[in-house]
């Protein structure tokens, strides 16, 4: 899945932040390969994301508190409102280290975002 070497390093560089983050940012990795295993894993915007299809599908990304999905404004608002406890920006949303990552949510989120890239 991975072809970018970068993703390797930027991984590697989120060692430095809270212990919480890289297992988080895996979990997102591991539900797309698991979900989408033809996605193709790439550095882009400085984040991990994966493209289906040669189309944008998902971003993650670590961060100092907390750990960004970016899935298009499409793939939030289809969940606008389970992710209305969560902050927001336009087509992305913070998933707090203080809270266990909502695999379930998530991994609806992945299969959706799949299901709308493939048409």
């Amino acid at each position: 899945m991975t072809t970018d070497p970068r993703v390797e390093e930027y991984l590697a560089g989120l060692a430095g932040l809270d212990p919480r983050v890289l297992p988080r940012v895996e979990q997102v990795r591991a539900i797309v390969a698991e979900l989408v295993p033809e996605a193709v894993e790439a550095l882009s915007y400085g984040l991990v994301g994966w493209k289906l299809d040669g189309r944008p599908l998902l971003y993650v990304g670590g961060f100092a508190r907390h750990v960004g999905l970016y899935a298009t404004p499409a793939g939030h608002e289809a969940f606008a409102e389970e992710l209305s406890r969560f902050k927001q920006g336009k087509g992305s949303v913070q998933l707090p280290l203080t809270e266990d990552l909502p695999v379930d949510l998530v991994r609806r989120i992945v299969a959706f975002r799949a299901e709308q890239v493939r048409g």
